[in-house]
């Protein structure tokens, strides 16, 4: 693996269990700011539950209908727990998809929550040079977790567009140099475990297409990252992963495909896994960005220090962080996770800050 240069950080994947953006700034800031590249505005409120808000647009909206002539979805976790199960969307047959526009509500989050971000820098809370990180969801996590297969081409293209709408009203907003675009990636890691109902034949062909599209629809100024993710619905995976070859496969195919520099990439590391057999499918991963591990578990220092131990065998130079957000877990965990996080990049950097 290329590491052009030396670095250690702490990567916040999005979602933070706080009543708002301001509490996460003040609190992330104080425990964190000197090893953060970036920092996320927590994504409170309809955001917690991070792609479910969308479910709540799509049904609200005049164009869409539940597919009757399809089975609901069931969401297992993986333990074979069931978590849910919802009846699947579709277009309504007499609209014309390619009029339609689906109002994601991301811009309207990005901005109201830079204006606390660009304050609460001037006040000293947030330092200097720390991006504001802007978490978007791809269009497959909508598409696969609350549309009918009948409707994927259409939905995917019509959200697409949407979402890079929404996207571009970020970039007229906030200053390039201030921000930071993170594509979540959860239902493609899904797909290519074979986790839902449907799969189309060509689907990494067609993943890997979605993510460089996305990737190279943010300008150079502004830093891009992909956080890859098995999914946490309940703080708990979907699909608990064998080893990180289908991440690596993600990533090297994700580099590849992108146009433009590509800064970060983000990969869960679960609790058990403190053996070399989950880190070893990293020697093929070949690429030159930053690479954070999300190793980090609440109340498990001394796990937290082995996961790092055995992740220097593989890549040298990396940040850490947690396997995904935390707006689903308890609350109390907070301060103890951010706490984990400082000690492990003290432990990184050799030095406290």
């Amino acid at each position: 693996m290329n590491q052009s240069s030396r670095f250690a950080g702490v990567h916040l994947v999005g979602s933070i269990a706080m009543d708002n953006c301001e509490q996460v700034f003040r609190d992330v800031g104080a425990a964190l700011g000197p090893y953060l590249d970036n920092i996320p505005d927590g994504e409170t409120g309809e955001r917690a539950r991070w792609i479910y808000f969308q479910r709540t647009m799509l049904m609200e909206h005049p164009a869409m209908e539940i597919d009757p002539t399809v089975p609901e979805l069931s969401l297992y976790q993986w333990d074979g727990k069931l978590l849910r199960s919802l009846p699947l969307l579709r277009f309504r047959e007499d609209v014309n998809p390619d009029e339609i526009e689906f109002e994601t509500g991301y811009d309207k989050a990005a901005e109201y929550s830079y204006g606390v971000f660009k304050r609460l820098r001037e006040e000293g809370v947030i330092p200097v040079g720390v991006r504001f990180q802007v978490c978007l969801p791809t269009p497959m996590a909508s598409c696969y977790m609350y549309v009918s297969h009948k409707s994927y081409d259409d939905y995917q293209r019509v959200y697409q567009k949407s979402l890079l709408n929404a996207l571009n009203r970020i970039l007229d907003t906030i200053p390039h140099e201030d921000l930071c675009i993170q594509y979540d990636v959860c239902q493609e890691v899904l797909i290519f475990e074979n986790y839902f109902p449907y799969r189309p034949p060509d689907y990494k062909e067609r993943i890997f297409a979605e993510l460089a599209a996305l990737g190279d629809a943010v300008p150079e100024d502004v830093s891009l990252g992909y956080h890859l993710c098995y999914g946490t619905p309940y703080d708990e995976h979907l699909v608990m992963p064998k080893d990180a070859g289908i991440l690596v496969e993600l990533m090297n195919g994700i580099e590849a495909g992108a146009r433009r520099r590509v800064d970060f990439l983000h990969i869960p590391v679960p609790r058990e896994r403190t053996d070399n057999a989950y880190f070893a499918p990293l020697r093929q991963f070949a690429g030159s960005m930053k690479v954070y591990f999300g190793l980090i578990h609440h109340d498990d220092e001394e796990g937290d220090l082995q996961r790092i131990k055995i992740a220097r065998e593989y890549v040298k130079d990396f940040g850490i962080g947690t396997e995904c957000g935390w707006g689903r877990a308890d609350p109390k965990r907070v301060p103890g996770l951010l706490a984990s996080h400082r000690k492990a990049a003290e432990t990184l950097t050799g030095q406290s800050a």
